[in-house]
Parts: C-alpha cells; structure tokens; sequence
C-alpha cells in the first residue's frame, strides 16, 4: 500500500509516559487542535498529524480508512514509536479505530471522539459542491467567501471551520485541499471497511459522545469494542472538544493518566 509523508505538529519533550497522536477529522487539520495538543504535552509528548489530503500533507488520490491508518502506521515507523496512545476525532477516531482492530499491538491506550466504526447515511456532496462554486477569482477577502457561502452552508461555526482550507497566494484565494479528491473519496469517509476475519479489540477504550450529536451507536462500537466505556458530554455536539474543551480535556487526561 502506498503511503504518505504525514506532516504534523509536535508538543512536550519525550517522557517515560507513552506519546500521544491526535489524529483530526474532515475538512480539519493539525492546526484545530494546537491549543487541547499544548495542554496535554504538559505530561507528554504529543504529535499532532495532518492526515493525507489535510493540512501540511501530500495529497493522494485515494482517502479511505486502510491507506490513512497505513500513513499513521509508516511515521510511527519514521520517528521509533514502537506503541503510542491514540486520540481521534470523527473521521480521525475512524482512523484510529480501523488501526487498532489491525494493528493492536500499536495502541497503548485508545480515546474516540464522538464516532463510531459504521457508515453512515449522510453525505459530504452539497458542502463539497458549496465550496467548488466558490468564485475564488473574484474574492477580495475572507468575509465575502464566508458570505457567499452562507446560502448553501447556514451553520456560521461550520462555514468557518471549512474556510480555514482558504489561503491567499499571491493576491489569489485557492484552497488548501483538492476538492475533486475529496468529492471521489468522501463516501469512504463517511463509510467504515468491512472487518470480516478481524477479532474485535481486545483493551479498553474511550468513547467521548457529544449530547446533541447522533454519531454514537453503542451497538457497532460493542461489537467491535467490547471493553469501551461512553461517556456523554453534556451540552455539546458532534465538536464536542469545542463546545466544552475543559471537561473534554479532563476526561482525555484521566484517561490517559489511569495506569
């Protein structure tokens, strides 16, 4: 399987606990997740990836869960990480997931945000589309663009996170991400592989679950899963980092400090 060249970001000097990886969703990247990464890295050393497609990273023309866990799987190889705790959120907790029910001898401790190993019924298609009738040539600032996006994309929080993939260059708006990559492969974000011949994960896990959001399917994450323990974080959605990043944040290092 081909791989990519992750970039990342990386928090706290090596320690004798085991490092962490934060392995973001959709449309995100490294960057979302600077300031949880920054607090954790008090404790630890922390490395946070931009997934392929995201970020920093290369771009390829294939997005689904076994070449992205393969990415993860070559810079643990890259930087000597022979066991690493895992926090992934959304598609990232997908990641996270597909690479521990193949390699569990890689995960150490498993957190997963508001996700659950099924596919799901919605689809990417009209934001995808939203941002690709985006008139680029004729922006003169990020307002307009969070403007014209309005009509398509009524959420305010959610136009703004997916315009963080706008940059300027050279007086010209372009986006960060290749959006027909993202077109072909958003029905493997949104999917889950077939896991036939995979035993379920043996350890322990922790799922985070937002209150408002309906990501959660305790049935699949049983099956799968059978040792996770979910936790409902009140008054928070599908960001659920977000939305309150003190109790997430509480719950994540109780987790990972919990010998």
């Amino acid at each position: 399987m081909q791989t990519v060249e992750l970039a990342f970001e990386q928090f706290g000097a090596p320690q004798t606990t085991t490092p962490l990886l934060i392995l973001h969703g959709f449309f995100a990247s490294a960057r979302n997740w600077r300031g949880i990464a920054k607090q954790l890295a008090e404790q630890r050393q922390v490395y946070v990836l931009d997934m392929r497609n995201h970020g920093a990273s290369p771009h390829a023309a294939v997005m689904d869960y076994p070449s992205m866990a393969a990415d993860v799987i070559a810079f643990m190889q890259q930087h000597d990480l022979e066991q690493a705790d895992f926090l992934g959120h959304s598609m990232g907790g997908k990641i996270a997931m597909w690479l521990a029910l193949n390699h569990p001898e890689r995960v150490n401790k498993l957190l997963i945000a508001d996700i659950s190993p099924v596919s799901y019924s919605h689809s990417f298609d009209n934001t995808i589309q939203a941002l690709r009738d985006l008139p680029l040539a004729e922006l003169g600032n990020r307002k307009q663009a969070e403007e014209w996006l309005a009509i398509a994309i009524v959420d305010l929080g959610y136009r703004q996170f997916l315009l963080q993939n706008l940059v300027l260059e050279n007086g010209v708006y372009r986006w960060r991400v290749n959006l027909d990559y993202f077109h072909n492969n958003a029905h493997y974000i949104v999917g889950f592989p077939d896991g036939s011949g995979l035993n379920p994960y043996p350890d322990s896990v922790l799922f985070l679950s937002g209150e408002a959001s309906s990501y959660i399917r305790r049935d699949e994450i049983y099956q799968w899963f059978p040792k996770a323990e979910i936790v409902e974080l009140a008054g928070t959605g599908h960001w659920l980092h977000v939305d309150a990043p003190a109790v997430f944040l509480g719950l994540v290092g109780d987790q990972l400090n919990n010998v």
